[in-house]
């Protein structure tokens, strides 16, 4: 859910389209149905007391890392390098959060929780800024209004577990398969508004 897609705001700057979205929607559920099969596949055992295996270490690491890359690729997609002030912090929140789980990764797995909470509470309200905005000029976006308002939620919940001894990574693995869910939905949603457009 976290995995915030940003488009310039700017009205001097080209508006992201629907179907590069479409697209990009398309991507993020696949990567986030493979990494939460890994997820499981790999730590679903683990506690808060343990440390993450070297794969989930790296799961974990690639996570922010790939929400970095995806905004990057919407800029792309939109057809601009402007340096957008919301899609510039969403990056530096991804790359602080990928050096901040790199170290985490190597405590315990309810640290990893707590920095994991706290880049999904941001990445959250980030993301749900972006879909407010984005109503007009691309519509279709309730679902991702509802995903960053679930992200928030989560991320408190994240942080609040991360102190539990019973926790574990197979939470992270259901907030992604979460986030799939409402990327899925949001490609539905913008692909019935083009086609009735196009009518």
């Amino acid at each position: 859910m976290t995995q915030s897609t940003v488009t310039s705001t700017a009205s001097t700057t080209t508006t992201t389209t629907p179907s590069g979205l479409r697209s990009l929607y398309l991507i993020r559920v696949v990567f986030s149905l493979i990494w939460v099969a890994l997820v499981f596949a790999t730590s679903a055992s683990l506690v808060s007391t343990d440390r993450p295996t070297v794969i989930a270490a790296v799961l974990l690491i690639v996570y922010p890392l790939w929400d970095v890359i995806a905004t990057l690729l919407e800029r792309r997609l939109a057809g601009t390098g402007s340096t957008n002030r919301v899609s510039t912090a969403n990056m530096a929140l991804g790359l602080a959060t990928t050096a901040a789980m790199i170290i985490a990764v190597f405590s315990t797995i309810g640290t990893t929780l707590l920095v994991f909470g706290i880049w999904a509470l941001l990445s959250g309200a980030i993301q749900l800024v972006v879909a407010i905005r984005r109503r007009h000029t691309v519509g279709a976006q309730w679902p991702m209004v509802i995903s960053g308002g679930l992200s928030v939620l989560a991320g408190v919940s994240f942080a609040a577990m991360s102190a539990s001894a019973t926790s574990g990574l197979s939470t992270v693995a259901g907030y992604s398969a979460f986030g799939a869910f409402w990327f899925l939905v949001s490609f539905i949603a913008l692909s019935i508004r083009s086609r009735r457009e196009t009518r």
